[in-house]
This record gives C-alpha cells, structure tokens and sequence, in this order.
C-alpha cells in the first residue's frame, strides 16, 4: 500500500488544504490510520480521547468504533472543520482548547459515558509538544487505559530503550514507572502532509503503574530519577552526592550491589528504586533540571 494514499481523499473530504500554523505533519496514509485505530483494541464500551486530530484522519474511524469520542484541537480552523463534519454525531465531541490546560476527567465530562470512565487516548502528537504531553498523560495516569501514540521515532527510541544503551534516561524511566510499553511500528516522512524530516514512531502504553510494587512514591522517586540523570557524563555516586550525604550513597550502592563508578542508565527501574529506598525518602526537589 502506497505511503502517499491520502486519508482526507479516502474519506472524500472537500475541505481545502491549509498550510499548518502549528508545526503540524499531518498523517495521509489510510494504512496507517486504520492500522491505529485498531491498535486500540475494541472501543465500542470506551471513552476515547484524541489529541490533535488534526485534519481528522482518525477521527472518522474513531468515530465509527467508540461509544464517545473526544477529540480537542489547538487550531482554530481546524477545530471548526471538524465540527462541522461531525455537527450530527451524538457520540462525538469535538473540542477547540489546549490539552495541556485541562484535565481528563475535564475532558471527560463531554462523553455520553459516566464521568469515571477510564478513557483511551490515541494521538499523532507535534513534535515540539512531546514531552509535555507525554508528562501531562503520565500525571493523570489514574484516568487512562492505554496510550496510542505517535511520536517522533527518537523519542519513541527513548522511551522504549533499555539499561546501557544510549537512548535510556530520565523519559524511560517515567514512561515505565506508569505504563508497559510496546513499539507497534515506524512510519516514514512520505505518510505525512507535509512531509517531515524525520521518520515517526507508534507506541502503545498500557498503563499499569508500578510505584506500589517498587514500594515508592512516583513524584518524590521522580524527582530522585532527575538527580541520578540530571548528568549523564558523572557517574551516579557523582550525581547523588550533590543532595545525598556521601557515606549514604556508598552505602546505599554497596547495598544494591552497584559499583560506583556506575551511571544511572545502566540501571533498572528496579534497581533504581532500590537505590531509591536505601537512602531512605528524603523531601527535596531538583527544580533546574527539565522534565526529560
């Protein structure tokens, strides 16, 4: 199936074509559309909630398959076509507002559906907003079920990477403390309208959050995992050291096994939050180190 197969032509759309404003890449292969929306497994009983549909080449399918879809838009224009198209769908919302300033249940309020639904989340995300979002999702894992999500395919590299390889830090860590993660496939630049310079990535994350088990509090072991990656040329006794006493980090090393002239992305999610409860909790906040 040709990559250039335009979504918008399939579904014999008349809407004349806009330059982005935002940075957009739109998706213009059905495949891979329809390869996304299926992705999220049967959502006739779901809430679904689509960030950035963009010209709506998933919303159509969506549409079709869930008991309520929630779609929110940044772009004016956009946001407006789309609702006009889906005008007369009772089981379709579709939203003008900025993601990152609402909540879900906010969000989930417009679904036919009880409020306390978990919802499912499917998204081909720009890529100067990854990482917000992705953290915005991850703060409200509670209200989620799964994630399907495209992403640039670096960061797709990052999030699934594993201990000792280069693209393991700070997004893994916090991408596998809330969810499991599972790479589906990679699209090329010629699927999207207009073209990027990069290949892109889709993700699914089944949210099963693991600080319990780890025997942890996710933000202060966050803010831990900030100090351990916050350099990734020093070791992580040279990291720790910085907020920890530097006899309670040896110990805490020697108690991991860990030697210490070991970095941070050598180490598990276990392990990490080994380390984590051997030096015992303590309330601070790395406030200058970004988010990924």
């Amino acid at each position: 199936m040709s990559a250039h197969r335009q979504v918008n032509a399939a579904r014999q759309s008349t809407r004349p074509k806009r330059k982005p404003k935002l940075g957009q890449n739109f998706l213009a292969d059905a495949g891979a559309a329809r390869r996304i929306v299926e992705a999220l497994g049967n959502i006739r009983n779901s809430v679904v909630l689509e960030i950035g549909p963009g010209r709506g080449a998933l919303t159509k399918m969506l549409a079709e398959r869930a008991a309520h879809l929630v779609a929110i838009e940044l772009d004016r224009e956009l946001a407006r076509d789309l609702q006009r198209e889906f005008t007369r769908e009772d089981n379709v919302s579709i939203l003008e507002d900025d993601f990152l300033n609402v909540t879900i249940p906010e969000l989930n309020r417009h679904a036919s559906q009880p409020a306390s639904t978990r919802v499912k989340v499917v998204g081909n995300i720009p890529y100067y907003v990854t990482s917000d979002i992705l953290l915005r999702l991850f703060e409200q894992h509670e209200h989620i079920e799964e994630i399907v999500i495209m992403v640039q395919k670096e960061v797709a590299d990052r999030i699934g990477a594993e201990p000792h390889s280069r693209d393991y830090g700070l997004l893994t860590v916090t991408a596998q403390l809330f969810t499991n993660v599972e790479r589906l496939f990679t699209l090329p630049p010629g699927a999207f309208s207009p073209p990027p310079q990069v290949h892109s990535a889709v993700l699914r994350l089944r949210v099963v959050p693991k600080a319990e088990r780890l025997g942890v509090n996710a933000t202060e072991f966050l803010d831990f995992c900030k100090l351990a990656f916050a350099q990734k040329r020093k070791t992580l006794f040279n990291n720790l050291r910085e907020t920890y006493e530097e006899e309670a980090v040896r110990r805490a090393l020697r108690e991991a096994d860990i030697e210490p002239t070991a970095r941070a992305e050598e180490l598990s999610l276990d392990v990490l939050a080994q380390i984590f409860r051997q030096l015992g909790n303590p309330n601070f906040s790395v406030l200058s180190v970004a988010p990924w």
